[in-house]
């Protein structure tokens, strides 16, 4: 339990940065409204500046994992934004292709096998998010305040296994700092979601991470890159 405080203690207050120093470029870009998108060049550079380790299994679960928890992300708000035209839909499921790229870079950066074999909308080699995806659209599809609710749903998911995957690491802070800004991502993106879910009068409660935790980020500025 310690651990994972620590972890998310330096996730919301580390400037992240490669291991170069202060003077290394974020790959991250931030607009005024949080929407984050990977630079996946810089984001390259910047791993290029890392001693390349091995991976535990578990470690490499977890890398599989949020490729494909990524293109999750892209395909609910692409499907949601098809549904009902929202703008806060398309622009971060654009965001969110640069962040399942971010994780291939990882992956062929380990010369592990991708489990993305087919970008369609909606295919998943694994099971379980193939599951999630039909859950969410149809809750999502339901009116624009359930749309929103999804959003603000896979973004605590994503929040959530970052940081349990982040405690898992032993000696890879490449893979780290790839998760912590995808974290950076994640709560802007929260951000975002819980903004749109107030303007349509709606409530919302976290399901994956603490009320404590959900409060401290949506009542905190957006994150810049």
């Amino acid at each position: 339990m310690q651990r994972l405080l620590l972890v998310i203690l330096l996730s919301l207050s580390a400037v992240l940065t490669g291991c170069g120093g202060s003077d290394s470029p974020s790959p991250l870009n931030v607009d005024q409204n949080g929407l984050t998108t990977f630079n996946v060049s810089q984001l390259n550079t910047q791993l290029n500046t890392y001693a390349l380790g091995d991976l535990t299994p578990i470690e490499t679960e977890g890398v599989l994992l949020m490729r494909e928890e990524e293109k999750l992300a892209h395909d609910v708000y692409i499907t949601l934004y098809n549904q009902h035209g929202l703008a806060i839909f398309n622009n971060i499921a654009s965001s969110e292709q640069t962040h399942t790229d971010a994780m291939q870079a990882l992956l062929e950066r380990y010369q592990l096998d991708d489990p993305v074999t087919d970008t369609t909308v909606g295919v998943f080699t694994n099971s379980e998010l193939a599951y999630l995806y039909t859950v969410l659209t149809e809750n999502g599809a339901i009116s624009v305040l359930e749309g929103l609710y999804v959003g603000a749903r896979i973004e605590e998911l994503d929040i959530y296994d970052l940081m349990r995957l982040s405690e898992d690491l032993t000696d890879n802070p490449d893979v780290l700092m790839v998760y912590n800004n995808l974290l950076k991502g994640s709560r802007n993106h929260l951000r975002s979601f819980y903004a749109q879910i107030l303007n349509n009068n709606g409530t919302y409660r976290p399901q994956y991470i603490s009320q404590a935790l959900f409060d401290e980020i949506v009542n905190s500025p957006i994150e810049k890159g």
